[in-house]
């Protein structure tokens, strides 16, 4: 991580979810494109401070959890560990490992966060950090209570109602002096649920910052819906859908003087195809429907003959190039099927090896099936193959070039 830095942000992000009603642990639940954890590290992302961000993750996901961590923060900037059966062991893991990446003790303040409060905008961590330096003192967003609330004797009777001018919803980032939080998480006893009540056991004050309507903590499936709604309202609206379909398709006469390439493998023993590249028509067909899903174009108009990276390029290459305008654009591939409409070659005895193989090449599943013409048309004279493709691509939450973070 990131040594020069002075804010170190833990992301607590271990909870199970059971409530939530997902088999995923809870902060590896999409919310439109992206999970929990990518919505709530792409507003850290987006501080004009630099920091350094510890994941706690369950351990079961600590892979996802790098994953997610190096394609949304700047590189050296984010660290993963595994969180425990407890909030407090699993921030006291949080506070451990930034201690160890503090070596020269650059780290002055430290900000402990819930990742079920994943739309918690960027102003309010640096609210919370701006204050911490201030006051030295414990930092907590909060919001005025609007609701009444009553002390009952744990049933249907009212005992008292609380005077609510008193009272505040309390929300994350909390924010402490990284030394002083160190020492209190370190001698404090077990059974804290709030990250203040560590700090304030160990004698230290703490005061609130204005929180903000969007840090909701995302408990329930309602809680989703609701953070879903927020997403959708604060969309621009030229914002593409978040699913996009497309289709392709490539025909190309057979080459009995050319290599047979096809789905990215090669077929002995058969005839080619011709082209100006491989005459991959299963490839070819299979970017042409990713670029229409993502409004690119097709590959004519993108890898057209004039251009000398595509001369006799296998399938691969124009596959691989497809990927990187989709990435560029914004989308990953979700799926694709391909149909191949041919008399030649054989195709049912490698399907399985055509779709592990496209498969592994653009990162999601891709099926193959193969069918003839019966005799009709060119492709039942063995004039040559049609490939017709389908594609699903989803639009991935990207940060735009103002918002990049710092590097």
């Amino acid at each position: 991580m990131n040594a020069s830095a002075r804010l170190g942000i833990v992301v607590v992000a271990a909870g199970s979810g059971t409530r939530l009603g997902h088999a995923e642990p809870k902060a590896f639940v999409p919310l439109r494109e992206a999970t929990l954890l990518e919505h709530a590290l792409t507003a850290i992302a987006r501080l004009d401070e630099e920091a350094r961000v510890v994941v706690v993750a369950p351990s079961i996901r600590l892979d996802a959890a790098r994953e997610i961590v190096d394609r949304v923060l700047a590189p050296g900037s984010g660290a993963v560990v595994a969180g425990g059966a407890e909030r407090q062991v699993s921030v006291a893991a949080g506070v451990a490992a930034l201690a160890e990446s503090d070596a020269d003790g650059a780290l002055d303040v430290v900000l402990i966060h819930d990742a079920a409060r994943a739309l918690t905008p960027t102003a309010v961590f640096a609210r919370v950090a701006a204050r911490v330096r201030e006051t030295q003192a414990g930092v907590i967003p909060a919001l005025p209570m609007i609701d009444t609330v009553a002390e009952t004797d744990g049933g249907t009777a009212i005992e008292a109602v609380a005077d609510r001018s008193r009272l505040a919803v309390l929300q994350t980032p909390q924010g402490f002096p990284f030394g002083a939080y160190r020492a209190a998480i370190a001698s404090a006893t077990a059974g804290h649920t709030d990250d203040t009540s560590v700090f304030a056991a160990a004698g230290h004050d703490v005061v609130t910052v204005v929180g903000d309507e969007a840090a909701l903590k995302i408990t329930t499936p309602w809680d989703l819906r609701r953070a879903e709604l927020l997403l959708d309202a604060a969309a621009p609206a030229a914002l593409p859908p978040a699913l996009r379909t497309g289709v392709g398709v490539d025909v190309h006469a057979y080459d009995a003087s050319a290599e047979c390439w096809l789905g990215g493998l090669f077929w002995p023993n058969e005839p080619g195809l011709a082209g100006h590249s491989d005459g991959d028509a299963v490839s070819h067909a299979t970017c042409d429907a990713l670029l229409s899903a993502a409004g690119l174009g097709d590959i004519g108009s993108r890898f057209g003959v004039d251009d000398p990276r595509f001369a006799d390029a296998r399938g691969e290459v124009f596959l691989t190039a497809t990927l990187e305008l989709l990435a560029a654009a914004g989308y990953r591939v979700e799926n694709v099927a391909v149909q191949l409409i041919a008399a030649r070659p054989r195709f049912a005895p490698r399907r399985v090896e055509v779709e592990q193989h496209l498969s592994g090449i653009l990162g999601a599943p891709v099926s193959v099936a193969a069918t003839t013409s019966d005799g009709l048309g060119f492709t039942g004279r063995a004039e040559g193959v049609t490939a017709i493709a389908t594609a699903l691509v989803a639009r991935v939450a990207r940060v735009s070039a103002a918002d990049e973070p710092r590097r």
